[in-house]
């Protein structure tokens, strides 16, 4: 038995579809959108910050959208409800339990320490279930904190299902080696924690590279395998595919590793070399044009950021986060009566700061040592200024930038205890206090920076035609002008200049 196809004609299908667009219809859809776009406009959308909301986003705006877009949220999970499947995945911070030594100060000191380190963690993308210290003279050679407290953190990372244990110091090898062979949990120390940070926030090539060599510095000492991994021995034909370079009598894959680990930090110093002499052209030849350089430092957190974006609109991240900008930033400025010059914004410092982020961000700390004036921003809100004062003054020392002029600027003045500013200023007195976030003393401290600028000092007196138009132009941005007269044959000026401007000058001295 055979189906017979029924016969098709285009015109009678086209038929039936006529009326499916009717005006009614289209009538209808139009009146719905118009009414849809209306309850849109009635909303109450927050607007952007200029007045056109076209405006761009400042680079600033968009780092911090992108960081936060691929941030991990606590309390989300995805793991699936029936565990029989074959594949499940769950996604929530990684939990931590804070451990200290109190070796020394008060009780405050400890607890202040053991608050950053808190802070740290979170920034890193953790969330933090305990945190416990123990006075000890001196911490313990073998495990960092005493045998009895070994045992009371392993109850509490058993209790609470941590996976990581954060130590408020730098641990030794053996130390880390000890803890997690008895805690049986990852264990990491406050280098790399910060180190971890670090690798997170760096954006700029130079930045990563410094993060990477001060990682592989660290790494190198700390190499360790499960069950002996990396104590195999790969020398003669049986290198296991290590080929050329790898073959040895008697090789260790530990050594082996430990060379490459060599070997890459000898190409990012060569790297770093090439990228300093980048930098190093540009300070030449702001040094050439003698532009005063002003440098912003300070503890991390602290509103170095926010301060240059307030003092020269730069627009770069700002965040309230510890270490949330690495990379430096120079903006050119220039003050009430016309000098240029230029206002960089450095990384941050912290209590401790590892020893292998000062060598590798030397090139960047050296805009804070050839500064001609350092803003060492201090938060008026947090508990301890005066140790931060004193944790960012150990770092000046040992990049060689004590002898700089330094101008203490207090922020966040709008949250500060007014008891605690009257107390620094009175530790400090050469300071201006600040509020970055509402303007509050903003216009004082451009006036404080103004007077502490490096003055011209050649003085001249000349009568320059109206055709050198630039060279009064360069008076007004590298020089200072006591009179300016405009007279029949010319301006008349009046001044201070530097040496090389002073010699142009020379031919229309009066």
């Amino acid at each position: 038995m055979t189906n017979r196809a029924e016969h098709f004609s285009l015109d009678t299908e086209l038929e039936v579809t006529q009326g499916w667009d009717s005006d009614e219809d289209l009538a209808a859809t139009d009146a719905d959108e118009a009414a849809d776009e209306q309850d849109g406009a009635d909303l109450d959308w927050p607007a952007a910050d200029g007045d056109d909301p076209e405006d761009d986003p400042t680079v600033g705006a968009m780092e911090l959208a992108e960081r936060h877009a691929l941030r991990r949220v606590a309390s989300l999970r995805t793991e699936l409800e029936d565990i029989t499947e074959v594949e499940y995945r769950q996604l929530r911070l990684e939990r931590v339990v804070l451990v200290g030594v109190w070796a020394g100060g008060t009780v405050e000191d400890a607890e202040n320490s053991l608050a950053e380190l808190a802070l740290l963690a979170e920034t890193a993308g953790s969330e933090v279930l305990e945190a416990i210290y123990q006075r000890r003279q001196a911490p313990d050679p073998a495990t960092y904190i005493g045998r009895g407290k070994v045992e009371a953190v392993a109850e509490i990372v058993q209790a609470t299902g941590a996976d990581t244990v954060i130590c408020d110091g730098e641990l030794a090898p053996s130390q880390l080696r000890n803890l997690e062979d008895r805690i049986k949990v990852k264990v990491v120390d406050r280098t790399a924690l910060i180190l971890d940070i670090f690798a997170q926030h760096a954006k700029s090539k130079e930045g990563q590279a410094q993060v990477e060599l001060a990682q592989l510095n660290y790494m190198k000492q700390r190499l360790r395998g499960w069950g002996g991994n990396l104590s195999r021995q790969v020398g003669g034909r049986v290198a296991g595919g290590a080929g050329i370079g790898g073959r040895g009598p008697g090789e260790t894959k530990i050594e082996t590793d430990r060379r490459r680990i060599n070997t890459k930090i000898a190409k990012l110093n060569r790297d770093l070399r090439e990228m300093k002499g980048t930098r190093d052209t540009k300070r030449a030849e702001r040094r050439r044009n003698q532009i005063p350089a002003v440098a912003i430092a300070g503890y991390t957190n602290a509103g170095k950021s926010s301060l240059l974006n307030r003092l020269t609109g730069a627009g770069v991240l700002v965040e309230d986060a510890l270490f949330a900008t690495l990379d430096p930033t120079t903006r050119r400025t220039q003050t009430s009566d016309g000098r240029v010059f230029t206002m960089s914004d450095t990384v941050g410092f912290v209590r401790h700061l590892p020893h292998q982020l000062v060598e590798a961000f030397r090139s960047t700390l050296e805009e804070v040592a050839d500064a001609d004036l350092i803003l060492h921003v201090v938060d008026g809100s947090h508990p301890d200024p005066e140790g931060q004062i004193s944790a960012v003054r150990e770092v000046f020392a040992e990049i060689g930038a004590s002898d700089i002029p330094e101008l203490i600027v207090i922020n966040k003045a709008d949250l500060a205890d007014p008891l605690v500013i009257s107390r620094l200023q009175r530790a400090e007195p050469h300071s201006v206090v600040v509020s970055a976030r509402t303007g509050e003393g903003i216009d004082e401290a451009l006036r404080v920076v103004e007077s502490e600028l490096p003055h011209p000092a050649v003085e001249f007196n000349a009568l320059v035609p109206y055709s050198r138009g630039d060279l009064v132009n360069k008076i007004h941005q590298h020089g200072e002008i006591d009179t300016l007269e405009h007279t029949g044959d010319g301006t008349l000026v009046r001044g201070r200049a530097t040496e090389a401007l002073a010699g142009e000058l020379a031919a229309y001295a009066v």
